[in-house]
């Protein structure tokens, strides 16, 4: 074996590696990137023939190359490993704190050769890298692509790592598994909970069952005995009415009596005939008191009027309405729809809170009802009081002109429907048969009927001429709140607490349709002037447009959360005006869907209207304050 000379570059790290006997991963690759920078160097194996020893010619070296003299090779390498092993094992005893490098995997290359110079295999390592750097040189073998060996300990402390990973996620899993099993436990506890508390409900759902049944039984049992004590009470009001009669005739008698006593006490002679119970036998001739006088023209008159209504009979609902002029107005002749009212006027009218408004007909006139028993006459635009009506003995609640001008409705609290002459301002009539407070009334458009509806769940068709009640309507199941005839035509609307709506035949008192779809008690429902559409309002600001002709609604507006209390429609039909329990009144552009509001109300709004025109809005608050907006 000969040795060819190496670089002093490629022989420092060769002797590095030499005296630090297993290198570190980054000197090693050092050591492979220098050789690779500069050139592979390799050995090549010679055969020496023996020749004389003076024969053979050798080869000058240079001084600058290092040699170690042959025979003291293993030696001096075994001196060093030596060393070394003393230095290290010196550093461990002083437990020398060296500075912390990143440990790099050596590669397989530097490995062999540390391996080799280890163990003292000098040739196998010269063989080794001859062979190696010659792949190298060549190109056979990339210096990088042969891996690194795998470092015992970075294994040891990778496993380390995955096995603490492994025990905190296995200390979350048992985490979560507590937690999975207190969860279970609660939801099996609130199943237990429900379950018992589902079988109540159905115990309690049945003895209610078994409750209304029973009450049903007890109502059916008690409809005779209603039956039988309606009877009496009838019986008993006859027999009232002839006990009433019998006393007045007796106080007659005794006022007569007592004025003939008088005359005869003065000295005055009368021939005092006998007086009978039967006034048809009294003579022409028999000299009467101031008393007598005025009792016999009494009775003589209420016989005229008996006599009258037995022979006024009943009106006739008119069969061949006229057209409702309204919808002859063309479009092209509407004035525009005015929204810019500004509060011009607050008339104090009333006491208590105003509950109604209505425009007459015909006159600048306006009509206010109040809780207060009272309704007014105003001039507009003045607001002077032409009028004042007096004759209910509680709250007013809505008031409506006849189609005339000169007649008006009122209802009240007081159960009762009243008809004023408003030339005279007097009542001329009085019809009385609710059983509860009377909500509103309304005027058929012939002038002949008039219609109210009640607190008792029921609504009622008055007859005008004949003075009597022509056909109570039954079907809503609370308190009915509104009503209102179509114009020109026997079709009567009502709006219940029931949440409901209902069209009327009002010739045969038969419920023609019904219209659901508010959630909360209907406080109000009118027709509009023009078409064939139908507004409402409920308890909780809801307003809704329904289609008359087809039954279903269109549109539904939520202006609450404050109740509204009553809607109208302008004399076009294109706004709709709802006075809300806020104090604000809104007003809705049906062609737009813009919606407007008023403020100017100190309180609660119960009701407005528009004057025939348009160009005026009143409305009424709980302040007893009629406004007026221009």
């Amino acid at each position: 074996m000969a040795q060819r000379g190496m670089p002093s570059s490629a022989q420092r790290v060769l002797e590095e590696a030499l005296g630090m006997g297993l290198t570190a991963t980054g000197d090693a690759r050092d050591t492979a990137d220098a050789v690779a920078a500069e050139g592979a160097y390799y050995l090549e194996q010679v055969t020496i023939t023996e020749t004389p020893e003076d024969d053979y010619e050798y080869e000058e070296i240079q001084d600058d190359n290092f040699s170690i003299p042959e025979g003291e090779e293993d030696l001096a390498k075994a001196i060093q490993m030596a060393q070394e092993q003393a230095t290290d094992t010196e550093i461990l005893e002083r437990k020398t704190v060296l500075p912390s490098k990143h440990a790099v995997p050596e590669v397989i290359e530097d490995f062999l050769c540390n391996f080799l110079m280890k163990m003292g295999m000098t040739r196998t390592l010269d063989c080794f890298q001859s062979e190696w750097y010659e792949l190298i040189q060549k190109g056979v073998t990339e210096l990088r692509s042969v891996g690194n060996v795998p470092d015992v300990y970075t294994q040891i402390m990778l496993l380390e790592n995955e096995n603490k990973n492994l025990k905190k996620d296995l200390k979350h899993y048992k985490q979560a598994a507590d937690k999975a099993r207190e969860d279970l436990l609660k939801i099996q506890k609130e199943r237990d909970f429900h379950r018992m508390h589902h079988k109540r409900i159905i115990q309690e759902k049945n003895k209610l069952i078994n409750d209304l049944k029973g009450l049903k039984l007890h109502y059916a049992s008690y409809e005779p005995s209603l039956r039988v004590l309606h009877e009496k009470h009838h019986t008993l009001l006859k027999e009232k009415m002839l006990t009433s009669l019998e006393r007045d005739r007796a106080v007659e008698q005794i006022s007569g009596l007592q004025e003939t006593l008088k005359n005869m006490e003065i000295g005055h002679s009368y021939y005092v005939t006998e007086t009978k119970v039967d006034y048809s036998c009294e003579k022409k001739n028999t000299p009467e008191g101031p008393t007598q006088k005025s009792l016999h023209e009494a009775r003589e008159q209420n016989k005229c009027k008996t006599k009258m209504k037995g022979n006024t009979k009943d009106s006739e609902f008119p069969v061949d309405m006229q057209l409702n002029p309204n919808l002859n107005v063309c479009k092209e002749n509407l004035s525009p729809a005015k929204f810019d009212y500004k509060l011009k006027n607050i008339f104090r009218l009333h006491e208590l809170p105003v509950s109604c408004v209505s425009v007459h007909p015909h006159k600048d006139i306006l009509v206010s009802c109040g809780e207060d028993r009272l309704w007014k006459v105003l001039g507009i635009p003045k607001g002077n009081v032409l009028l004042t009506g007096v004759g209910h003995t509680d709250w007013l609640s809505d008031c409506c002109f006849h189609p005339s001008g000169n007649k008006l409705a009122t209802s009240s609290g007081d159960t009762t429907v009243k008809l004023w002459d408003l030339c005279k301002g007097n009542c001329i009539l009085t019809f009385e048969g609710h059983g509860h407070a009377v909500w509103s009334c309304t005027w058929h458009s012939c002038g002949d009927f008039v219609a109210s509806s009640s607190l008792d769940k029921t609504s009622k068709i008055w007859d005008a001429n004949s003075e009597r009640c022509r056909c109570t309507l039954y079907g809503h199941t609370d308190s009915v709140n509104s009503i209102e005839f179509f114009p020109f035509s026997n079709t009567l609307l009502t709006g219940s607490a029931d949440k409901s709506l209902s069209l009327w035949d009002a010739r045969t008192g038969k419920c023609e349709q019904s219209l659901y779809g508010h959630m909360h008690s209907i406080n109000d429902a009118i027709f509009a002037p023009r078409g064939h559409m139908i507004a409402s309002c409920d308890a909780c600001g809801v307003t809704k447009l329904w289609d008359f002709r087809k039954l279903l609604p269109i549109v539904s507006i939520d202006l609450g959360p404050s109740p509204g209390n009553e809607v109208n429609f302008d004399s076009s039909g294109r706004v709709l005006a709802q006075a809300s329990g806020n104090g604000v009144i809104h007003l809705l552009d049906l062609k737009s869907g813009q919606i407007h509001k008023l403020l100017g109300h100190e309180r609660e709004a119960h009701t407005v209207v528009f004057s025939h025109d348009g160009e005026i809005l009143f409305s009424g608050g709980s302040d007893g304050t009629v406004r007026t907006w221009s």
